[in-house]
């Protein structure tokens, strides 16, 4: 039987939610007027429009400066915000803050659990590196905090190190954890579909990994059915994310939180 359900999740039992599904900012909302003024994903602005937008849940994701801090940031440098190839690794908290400065502000995963102390992060670890300290700094925000990662190791250090600090936080699989449990699903075994399973809070996929067909009723079913969510990324269109949620989908990754919250709430 499928375990309590995380706070992180707040009411409710996955497939079996009254309200309306979740809506997860991407990196929070930028839209095209901000977009316009050099706003920047994955910033002190972008996550306060997605909060004016009426989302609860932020997903971001983490990376680790020159001098050991934990950031939001997606890319490993700053191609896309700047057109300058420097690697957010080589650079320190201060120069970083600076640049980003004009572009929406810079975050610390701590400094936006501060600021932000009414939301749920959906925290998204890009390197090992960072691991260990973003497991430290969200333990004491367990109930409010989601952490994952392409990379199931990197996943698991984070969690240990939340464990250690005493915090819980929920967490989805990475690639490794999808790919057993698809392998699982294809063989029809619900002993290896409850293994793959187990330990996870939420399901957090494209609905396709280029030729692959991720998402599927029975992958819904069998999640449901551990207690599990069902969150599908990254989806824009309105009447894409309602059909998602008539077949079971629980909760929308959207970088048009505005969209998504009308289509759905």
């Amino acid at each position: 039987m499928p375990g309590e359900q995380h706070p992180y999740f707040g009411e409710g039992s996955a497939g079996e939610r009254t309200g309306p599904p979740r809506v997860l900012a991407h990196r929070g909302f930028v839209p095209p007027e901000l977009a316009a003024e050099g706003v920047a994903e994955n910033t002190r602005t972008a996550f306060a429009a997605a909060l004016a937008a009426g989302v609860r849940y932020l997903e971001s994701d983490c990376r680790m400066t020159a001098d050991g801090e934990v950031v939001l940031f997606h890319d490993a440098d700053l191609s896309r915000v700047i057109g300058e190839p420097r690697r957010i690794a080589d650079l320190p908290l201060r120069e970083l803050s600076a640049i980003m400065a004009e572009r929406g502000g810079l975050l610390t995963l701590a400094g936006a659990l501060e600021e932000f102390p009414r939301s749920r992060f959906n925290i998204d670890v890009k390197v090992a590196r960072a691991a260990d300290p973003a497991g430290r700094i969200v333990a004491p925000h367990a109930h409010r905090t989601l952490v994952t990662s392409f990379s199931d190791a990197t996943r698991i250090r984070a969690l240990r190190s939340a464990a250690i600090a005493g915090g819980r936080p929920a967490t989805s699989v990475g690639q490794r954890g999808i790919i057993r449990l698809l392998a699982a699903l294809a063989a029809r075994s619900a002993r290896l579909q409850a293994r793959a399973l187990a330990g996870v809070d939420a399901l957090q996929i494209p609905e396709r990994q280029g030729p692959i067909r991720v998402l599927s009723r029975r992958l819904i079913d069998a999640a449901h059915r551990a207690g599990v969510e069902v969150h599908v990324w990254t989806v824009n269109d309105p009447n894409r994310m309602v059909s998602l949620v008539h077949r079971g989908v629980d909760g929308i990754v959207t970088d048009r939180a505005d969209l998504a919250i009308a289509a759905l709430e």
